[in-house]
C-alpha cells in the first residue's frame, strides 16, 4: 500500500488539466490507486441501469478520481498551496504543519 500525504477532508487545488486552478474538498482518498476524489471537480458521465423494477435509470454526472500528483493541499489559515512538514508535539502527537505560516493543518 502506498503512502499519501493528502487525506479525506483536506482542501486541495488542482495544478494541471482542464480543472486547473479550481479548489475543492477531498471526498475520498484512494491510496492503492494514488488518486483522490475532489468535490465538484473532474465530472464523468455515467450511464446507470435501473437496479430493481421501478427504479430510475439514466445518465448522471459524477466526480471521478484525480491523480494525487495533480493536486496540492491548501493551508486553511493562509489559503496558499503548500506541502506539509511533520512535527511531533510535546504530548507525542504527530501533526502536519504549513510550510508558509507554521499553522497546523
Amino acid at each position: 500500500m502506498n503512502h499519501m500525504e493528502i487525506k479525506k477532508g483536506d482542501t486541495v487545488i488542482v495544478l494541471s488539466g482542464k480543472n486547473k486552478g479550481k479548489k475543492g474538498k477531498v471526498l475520498t482518498a484512494l491510496p492503492a490507486k494514488e488518486a483522490v476524489v475532489v468535490e465538484g471537480i473532474n465530472f464523468a458521465t455515467r450511464h446507470v441501469r435501473p437496479k430493481r423494477q421501478g427504479d430510475q435509470g439514466g445518465i448522471i454526472k459524477q466526480e471521478a478520481p484525480l491523480r494525487v500528483c495533480k493536486v496540492m493541499r491548501v493551508c486553511p489559515k493562509c489559503d496558499k498551496p503548500t506541502r506539509a512538514k511533520h512535527t511531533i508535539l510535546e504530548g507525542g502527537e504527530k501533526v502536519r504543519v504549513c510550510m508558509h505560516c507554521g499553522e497546523t493543518i
